[in-house]
């Protein structure tokens, strides 16, 4: 079976989003961080050029997670067939899950001076994971996942104290913490249950390969139904919204929704929006063809080396360039995605030349 596209250009659309988000946390003066209840206080004024750049954002990481799950399950289906040993396959997920894991732990951590823990930990724990969840079948990951999803807020919330601290064997799992050290961003289990969703997607894919066009209107159901929860729980304003409940009617309010650690109405939303863009892409796809060498394709093709690129090309740039306001942070943005094209590109020749060599864990 022929890659597909469409799920590279969706990893490559939340890359360069990812990209603008960095940008304003290095130049943008004016940045909301205002995701969590751990982080808001209640009736902060919240800008809406700010805080929708800083919102569209927000489809980065549950995207990554999620495209990690269906990439994993489409490769271990591919090397199946090509003879390998599910211990083989195990190994690798192994490997790979516990390689990416340590550069958040070691290298990230090194650089910002401090334990760090962000999202390569959870994609690469839960990776190590699926060695074994992997085993449960379609189905019963489905239902795993949603009970994670749809459950583990009830186990949060009552664990979670807003104005207390944070243990850190709850922050590794259910919750988040800010303190000097260590900084947990992402707890495992609420985006090991989106790595599980997106194994299901891959593993769909592979039964319907003849017919995408079905996986483009499941994909779009799905989306629309997950963007209609998003709705009912923030109508409700109860459960669902990790204490972050509304203050106002305005769209600014609404889309105020939990990061940090995710809540059901951040996971809905975002995995809804992911949907149903994917669902257009996949149908773009036979439309107008895929561009080898076209920006997003070759950033999505690349999403772990750009991951850690972009960062050191955003640090190289912070010692030329000054911090300022949202203007700053677009076009830096901007400046990096044209600086990492072409590093991404020869990345990617060279992963490409030598498949099995150690750039495959990347």
């Amino acid at each position: 079976m022929r890659r597909i596209a469409a799920i590279d250009w969706m990893r490559g659309i939340v890359m360069i989003l990812m990209t603008l988000d960095h940008a304003s946390g290095f130049f943008n003066d004016g940045r909301l961080f205002t995701d969590s209840i751990l982080l808001y206080e209640s009736g902060t004024i919240l800008a809406a050029d700010q805080f929708l750049t800083r919102w569209v954002t927000h489809l980065s990481a549950p995207t990554f997670v999620f495209l990690s799950g269906t990439a994993i399950a489409i490769s271990a289906f591919h090397r199946c067939t090509q003879g390998m040993s599910q211990a083989g396959i195990d190994r690798d997920l192994l490997i790979r899950g516990a390689f990416i894991a340590m550069l958040d732990l070691v290298l990230l951590s090194f650089f910002a001076g401090k334990m760090i823990i962000q999202v390569l930990y959870a994609i690469g724990i839960s990776m190590m994971l699926m060695v074994l969840l992997r085993r449960l079948g379609c189905r019963a990951l489905l239902i795993s996942a949603l009970v994670l999803l749809l459950g583990g807020e009830t186990l949060t919330m009552w664990l979670l104290a807003p104005n207390g601290d944070v243990p850190f064997w709850l922050a590794l799992t259910l919750a988040s913490t800010f303190g000097e050290s260590p900084t947990v961003l992402y707890p495992l289990i609420p985006w090991l249950g989106m790595m599980m969703l997106g194994w299901v997607l891959g593993e769909w894919i592979m039964i319907q390969r003849q017919n995408l066009g079905l996986i483009s209107r499941q994909l779009l159901i799905g989306g629309l139904f997950a963007l209609l929860c998003f709705v009912i729980i923030r109508y409700f304003d109860g459960y669902g919204n990790m204490f972050m409940t509304l203050e106002g009617n305005s769209l600014v309010q609404w889309l105020h929704v939990s990061k940090y650690p995710p809540s059901l109405a951040y996971t809905t939303l975002e995995l809804g929006i992911m949907a149903i863009i994917l669902s257009l892409l996949i149908r773009l796809e036979p439309i107008f063809g895929v561009r080898k060498n076209g920006p997003v394709l070759v950033f999505g093709q690349t999403a772990l080396f750009f991951y850690l690129a972009h960062f050191a090309v955003l640090g190289v740039l912070s010692l030329v360039l000054s911090r300022g306001g949202l203007e700053q942070a677009y076009l830096v943005a901007i400046i990096a995605l044209i600086l990492l094209y072409p590093i991404c590109r020869i990345y990617r020749m060279f992963k490409w030349r030598y498949p099995k060599s150690l750039l495959r864990f990347m």
